[in-house]
């Protein structure tokens, strides 16, 4: 999604950097525009940036410099309560004391909103997460995936145009958080809401966002769809955070056209896309997916590899290798009828074409 102009913007973060000391900058020159009806998740490792910015977006941290814009105002100076912003943070933040239906009501009560209203609302939207016999249930009463549907609706109670939700899932196991991505990816689409998300599991970035802005070091390092930021990383964090990939270091022979020639430490040469890499003689770093080396191949950039270890992991195996001196290069094998099974020691040649490898920064 291009966004032309602030004007095509719903969220605008023009300039905005963050201190709290006065010194360290936490988030560093921040640009970011996101369209009405977007969901754009704030990806990183701890400490990266991502919760600073989505708490100056929700007014709890006031921007050191620059200004952030919703719906074309300048927001920095209104109070968190009179954004109209829903939240959802990873611990809930449910009155206990409160039933389940008093909850939902709290945020419309102090609206002003008159009873009859309240409880059509309610109702509504406990019906929408699937929560409509539980009105009158204490969260106590309920278990962890019931108390976040509840901080859902609580944040979409009150037709909030903009929802921002801090870390979710992060308490709830494997199979009900994956069961919590669809279901609020498929919320998000049918309410057509703008919805700005905070992670570090890159798979739920992934399988959740129109758009992901990784961040590292109070920086932005690359804002793309997530198949752009899986298939094309512009540099060598991007790629090592999202997705398993294997990394070559290397000195730039070459260059031709689109593509340079690279001599990998350990001896042998590869053939690679230029994505962000210098001239001749600079160091570079190759990036390439593991489900996209071939084995056996006498392809393009075939090399000697030798089985280290191989886990089966039902659909696929994955095979760990050395590579050029490189004891962790992975391929991932499918098990499928008609794959050659490898043995721990064998040798064998892996190759892989010049279009899925990288060189990216080192």
């Amino acid at each position: 999604m291009s966004l032309d102009s602030s004007e095509d913007a719903f969220v605008v973060f023009d300039r905005v950097q963050k201190s709290y000391d006065g010194e360290v900058l936490v988030v560093k020159d921040l640009n970011l525009k996101i369209a009405k009806g977007e969901f754009v998740t704030m990806l990183g490792p701890s400490g990266s940036g991502k919760t600073t910015c989505l708490m100056m977006l929700a007014g709890f941290e006031v921007a050191t410099h620059g200004d952030i814009l919703l719906g074309g105002k300048p927001i920095n100076n209104i109070p968190p309560h009179k954004r109209g912003i829903g939240m959802v943070f990873q611990n809930y933040a449910l009155f206990p004391h409160m039933t389940v239906g008093e909850n939902l009501a709290f945020p419309l009560e102090v609206r002003g909103m008159g009873k009859s209203e309240r409880e059509d609302k309610v109702r509504r939207v406990l019906d929408m997460v699937q929560m409509g016999a539980f009105a009158n249930r204490r969260p106590a009463q309920l278990s962890g995936g019931q108390q976040q549907r509840i901080a859902l609706a609580r944040a979409l109670v009150f037709d909030a145009e903009l929802v921002l939700m801090d870390e979710p899932l992060g308490a709830l196991d494997k199979q009900l958080r994956e069961h919590m991505q669809y279901e609020i990816k498929h919320l998000h689409e049918q309410l057509g809401i703008t919805v700005v998300y905070v992670t570090h599991d890159q798979s739920e970035a992934l399988t959740m966002s129109d758009r992901v802005a990784v961040f590292e070091n109070g920086r932005i390092q690359q804002l793309a769809t997530p198949d752009d930021l899986y298939e094309r990383p512009e540099n060598a964090f991007v790629a090592q955070f999202i997705g398993e990939n294997n990394q070559l270091k290397g000195v730039v022979k070459a260059v031709e056209g689109d593509n340079v020639l690279v001599e990998v430490d350990g001896g042998m040469t590869s053939r690679a896309l230029a994505v962000n890499c210098g001239g001749v003689g600079e160091p570079t770093m190759l990036s390439i997916r593991p489900e996209r080396v071939a084995l056996n191949g006498d392809g393009p950039n075939a090399t000697p590899a030798l089985v280290q270890e191989l886990i089966y992991l039902g659909d696929h195996i994955r095979c760990r290798l050395t590579v050029s001196g490189h004891d962790d290069f992975v391929v991932k094998v499918p098990n499928a009828y008609g794959h050659k099974h490898l043995v721990v020691g064998e040798e064998t040649v892996v190759s892989w074409h010049t279009e899925d490898c990288r060189a990216l920064d080192a």
